[in-house]
């Protein structure tokens, strides 16, 4: 089977759709090989795209903040994005560029291999779950073709209303139990291939605006 590396060399030199001709970096994804949670995002930004690195903007530190209030960071989660190029002034992926990068994002769940993947938006939402709206299917676990899904609004949402970051933050907190439920279905070990986080509860008193 394929390393993450290999498959990013391969990212590296894709010519398969137009995003190649305007890219500065490419942004394969970033994070542990064996991660129990992978997250997937839409597309790189203006800064993604400089640094090569995915949630590296605004949504990237909202993404951070999320994941230490809930005991984790990017060392111990793989993150991702439905498309490895930015799009021009950060517009839409489209369907045939999302098409184009399904092949690599799909070999890296297969490596990964993660307990759960979690769904930042409406695009990585349909890839999954064609045609369902990310606002009622968000902060449900779902599952497809026997993998766990569990989506949830992109943290990008609540920059521009910031009303939504409560509600992100509440899906966030389910994570610990929905990790804990989802080991003792599959009777994982702490000593297997996944390594076992240490996941805390936030504190009772966060502010979330």
């Amino acid at each position: 089977m394929e390393n993450l590396q290999q498959i990013a060399d391969l990212i590296g030199q894709c010519t398969d759709c137009n995003l190649h001709r305007s890219r500065l970096n490419v942004v394969p994804g970033e994070g542990v090989s064996n991660a129990e949670i992978m997250f997937i995002g839409e597309g790189p930004g203006q800064n993604e795209d400089r640094q090569g690195r995915p949630f590296v903007g605004a949504a990237g530190n909202l993404l951070d903040e999320m994941l230490e209030s809930i005991g984790l960071n990017r060392g111990s989660v793989y993150i991702a994005n439905m498309v490895k190029c930015r799009p021009p002034g950060n517009r839409d992926p489209l369907p045939d560029e999302i098409l184009s990068c399904s092949k690599y994002l799909d070999r890296q769940i297969e490596v990964i291999d993660p307990l759960v993947i979690v769904t930042l938006g409406r695009f990585s939402l349909g890839k999954f779950f064609p045609g369902e709206g990310i606002s009622k299917a968000r902060g449900s676990l779902r599952y497809y073709e026997g993998r766990p899904i569990y989506p949830m609004l992109h943290p990008a949402a609540a920059l521009y209303r910031r009303e939504l970051k409560g509600t992100i933050y509440q899906d966030f907190k389910a994570l610990p139990d929905i990790l804990n439920n989802l080991r003792r279905s599959r009777m994982i070990e702490p000593q297997t291939d996944h390594p076992q986080i240490n996941i805390e509860e936030p504190p009772t008193q966060m502010t979330l605006f």
